[in-house]
């Protein structure tokens, strides 16, 4: 059996992934979307999801930052108008769209999680983190992120 190579890739032209976000995409600051750009997508994808998440808060299934669904194949660029141009989803701050890095003061370095998912079928409404992985994971094609981190 051959190796599957993965072609979806996620990057950022604001910071390489293990750096540092900046102070303008925290929640408390500008509360901006840090610009992310998407290729590779597999020709048999029929939609993006993108989902922000941070595993090391201090919670049983760790944040989520960013739900974003319905995003166009042909998408490269998920910019600071993602939450206008497609459909945000619920995030742990009890609102939708982008809610950016707040750590507890303190706690250390958190790690952002950018992930983008090719999917074989598009998402209905708007689930959140475990909702949208429960019942669209076996429609992911390829997966791939980039992570950012942040501190207070």
């Amino acid at each position: 059996m051959g190796l599957n190579i993965q072609d979806l890739a996620i990057t950022s032209s604001q910071f390489q992934s293990g750096d540092r976000l900046t102070d303008a995409n925290a929640n408390d600051r500008d509360n901006v979307a840090p610009e992310l750009t998407i290729s590779g997508v597999p020709s048999d994808a029929v939609e993006l999801a993108l989902i922000c998440h941070d595993p090391d808060a201090p919670l049983p299934f760790g944040f989520t930052h960013w739900t974003l669904y319905n995003i166009p194949t042909d998408t490269t660029t998920i910019g600071i108008d993602a939450d206008e141009r497609f459909n945000p989803g619920p995030n742990g701050f009890g609102t939708q769209g982008y809610g950016g890095p707040q750590p507890p003061d303190g706690h250390g370095p958190h790690h952002y999680y950018f992930w983008v998912y090719a999917l074989s079928r598009t998402v209905d409404g708007k689930p959140d983190r475990e909702t949208f992985l429960r019942e669209y994971g076996d429609a992911i094609i390829e997966q791939n992120r980039i992570v950012g981190v942040y501190e207070r």
